[in-house]
């Protein structure tokens, strides 16, 4: 996987069957992820801690932000597996995890806890819960939320005559808001069934459970607009960048490359869906201690303000804003005075309908 964000298939979706897992060959050590080991004192005594995230520049961002930091800190290298659910899963399954700490979205660790692969948390082995402040909603048995990603609006700001959408009505009305749009394919994220749910005037408080059946009948009243259902991050930045659609959902990271190439696009983060990553400790782990060590040391809120500087996160940590500039502070979803106006993506109901609603989509989306 590229990025966290172009992995989210893998993640959302991503063991592609956990219930089969239990049929899958016996694993040695994996051999499909790389690795990379961090470098730093040796006070740690030779320890090491093997951590799964998903590399690509977000991995190299956590290297640089977490890994290094941490190493020089406690002595304790860092090694890195870029591996997917499957063969992670099969690992813990017969006793052999290769990795100590994952980091997966909390939808893809919620699976895990239905397969026993994930090690109860000592919580106060982690004192950077409390010092961060991380939200209870994001603290788990199991596992812990430390940033979030955040699926809004992305407009053109050349294509209304000035007006600028405020809501995801706007984001549906195609006569004061003209152009095509550009919504999500279930390869790419969940189905976007709470924009259509809000666009129709539902409360963003009461959106779950979801209502399908009004949400498909909103999504069939756009239908006729949307030019193009994407399924990686780059895709919406490129369609606004053509000019193929003047409004797009996307990941709220996504455009601010573009707004430095002179692009003139924009976010409306009213109504941001967000979801979150967290860190979680592999059943057996071999290096417990370490990975307790490395989650408190990744929660800080230090930590999560100093990834900002190389990867476009969301921190979970609400006391991690006070440690950005202004200018980073207003790049982020998180911050104070966006984070009201979006909503938690509730994971229960996603995994309790996830497989019924992408069916019924797929049908939905061939007409």
């Amino acid at each position: 996987m590229s990025d966290a964000q172009i992995g989210r298939r893998a993640l959302l979706r991503g063991a592609g069957g956990l219930a089969a897992l239990a049929a899958l060959p016996s694993l040695s050590a994996c051999g499909t992820g790389t690795s990379r080991v961090s470098s730093g004192s040796n006070k740690g005594g030779g320890k090491t801690v093997v951590v799964r995230d998903s590399g690509g520049s977000y991995g190299a961002a956590l290297q640089r932000a977490i890994y290094t930091p941490f190493t020089q800190e406690t002595g304790i290298q860092v090694k890195v597996l870029n591996l997917d659910d499957a063969p992670l899963l099969a690992q813990i399954k017969q006793g052999r995890p290769q990795c100590d700490l994952i980091n997966n979205s909390m939808m893809s660790h919620f699976k895990y806890v239905k397969q026993e692969a994930l090690e109860a948390l000592d919580r106060d082995r982690l004192k950077s819960l409390k010092s961060a402040k991380i939200p209870e909603a994001q603290t788990t048995d199991h596992a812990i939320g430390h940033s979030f990603y955040g699926q809004c609006i992305a407009y053109r700001t050349d294509a209304f005559g000035g007006k600028k959408p405020e809501s995801w009505a706007d984001f549906w009305d195609t006569k004061a808001f003209k152009g095509a749009r550009a919504m999500v394919h279930p390869d790419g994220d969940l189905p976007e069934l709470e924009f259509a749910l809000l666009a129709d005037g539902v409360p963003m408080d009461k959106l779950y459970p979801l209502d399908v059946d009004r949400a498909f009948k909103v999504l069939t009243r756009l239908r006729p607009r949307i030019k193009k259902f994407w399924d990686s991050g780059p895709l919406p930045g490129v369609l606004l960048s053509r000019q193929e659609v003047t409004m797009s959902t996307v990941w709220d990271g996504r455009l601010a490359d573009l707004q430095k190439q002179g692009v003139p696009v924009a976010r409306q983060l009213d109504g941001t869906r967000r979801q979150f990553s967290g860190y979680a400790i592999a059943k057996g782990a071999a290096n417990l201690d370490a990975a307790y060590q490395l989650m408190d040391f990744s929660l800080r809120a230090e930590s999560q303000a100093n990834l900002v500087k190389f990867f476009p996160s969301n921190p979970s940590s609400p006391v991690a804003y006070g440690k950005l500039t202004e200018e980073q502070r207003n790049a982020s979803a998180g911050a104070p005075k966006y984070y009201d106006k979006g909503f938690d993506t509730d994971v229960d109901w996603w995994l309790k309908n996830e497989s019924a609603v992408t069916k019924r989509w797929l049908e939905w989306a061939r007409g």
